[in-house]
């Protein structure tokens, strides 16, 4: 039978925000730092690579998005499986999921090390999981709006990386081929806003709330200065790490280090240059992103307009 890791809640390293934030990215940086286990980076297939990185588990999806959606009348009905009455039960059920998989996921690990999960796009239900595990470690991790919607645009539209992905799967050659980042670009980014707003409202109840060690992380700080970003991310974390390891895993995975046919237009790393969204967006796109984020904007940038 296989050992099961150490892993203890205290152990995990959340980071919520939202997609196209550059939390795959971060999170290689931070794995990389502690390495144990873990998957080659998709540019280094053909070396012996590791990173404690659980990439996207999506258990925030599995709860988050059932109980903020659900009638908010049935959290007192008797029966519900998520009342009020038995959320200490329930949350601990919440707890024993992820850190049983973990475990199994990645035996390798022990209370001495610990373990990255990315869940941009479950970030719907950070406030559960923060909760449910309140010793863990959380990062918020923040973009602005507009370049985000930006990338998910180039990601859609023909020629983009999810099209391109889509268009090898048969089941999805109809989809692919009827992108709606092409029919109906104001209509896609208006929903690319609407899920920036969902999930970076989430996420930001979550770090409100939680009284484990956290930091906040806003990525035009990380273009600009990922070691310093990093130091500073570690320190707040409570995680010890030395000098030559943070510049080592910071240049491995810098930007300019990304082969040329891994990165541009159309690839899953684009440009990496915060407010390229006044090239890629129509003034009427921004707007839209401004409207529907304005009070995000306003409290992670101080202002919606830049």
């Amino acid at each position: 039978m296989e050992q099961m890791s150490e892993l203890e809640a205290k152990d995990l390293v959340w980071i919520f925000g939202t997609g196209r934030s550059g939390s795959t990215w971060l999170a290689y940086m931070m794995g990389e730092l502690s390495a144990v286990v873990g998957e080659p980076v998709w540019w280094r297939e053909n070396e012996e690579y590791r990173t404690n990185f659980w990439n996207e588990p999506l258990v925030g999806q599995l709860f988050g998005r059932f109980y903020t959606e659900v009638p908010r009348r049935q959290l007192t009905r008797e029966g519900f499986i998520l009342t009020e009455s038995t959320r200490k039960a329930w949350l601990s059920s919440i707890r024993h999921l992820v850190l049983g998989g973990a475990r199994v996921r990645f035996p390798e690990l022990s209370g001495e090390s610990y373990l990255v999960i990315k869940e941009p796009n479950g970030s719907i239900g950070a406030p559960l999981l923060m909760e449910a595990m309140p010793e863990s470690r959380m990062i918020l991790l923040v973009r602005d709006p507009r370049d985000v919607a930006a990338s998910a645009l180039d990601r859609h539209s023909r020629g983009g990386i999810a099209h391109k992905k889509g268009s090898l799967d048969p089941r999805s050659s109809r989809l692919a081929a009827t992108s709606r980042a092409d029919t109906q670009p104001d209509d896609f980014v208006r929903g690319q806003a609407h899920r920036y707003a969902t999930n970076l409202a989430q996420a930001t109840l979550a770090y409100a709330a939680h009284e484990g060690p956290k930091v906040l992380v806003r990525y035009e700080d990380l273009r600009a200065d990922a070691l310093s970003v990093m130091r500073h991310a570690y320190s707040a974390l409570n995680i010890s790490a030395d000098e030559q390891d943070f510049v080592r895993s910071v240049e491995k995975h810098s930007w300019d280090n990304i082969p040329s046919e891994h990165k541009g237009l159309g690839q899953d790393r684009r440009k990496a240059a915060p407010g390229s969204w006044k090239e890629d967006l129509t003034p009427k796109q921004a707007r839209i992103v401004e409207e529907i984020t304005t009070p995000l904007l306003k409290q992670f940038y101080g202002r919606a307009e830049k």
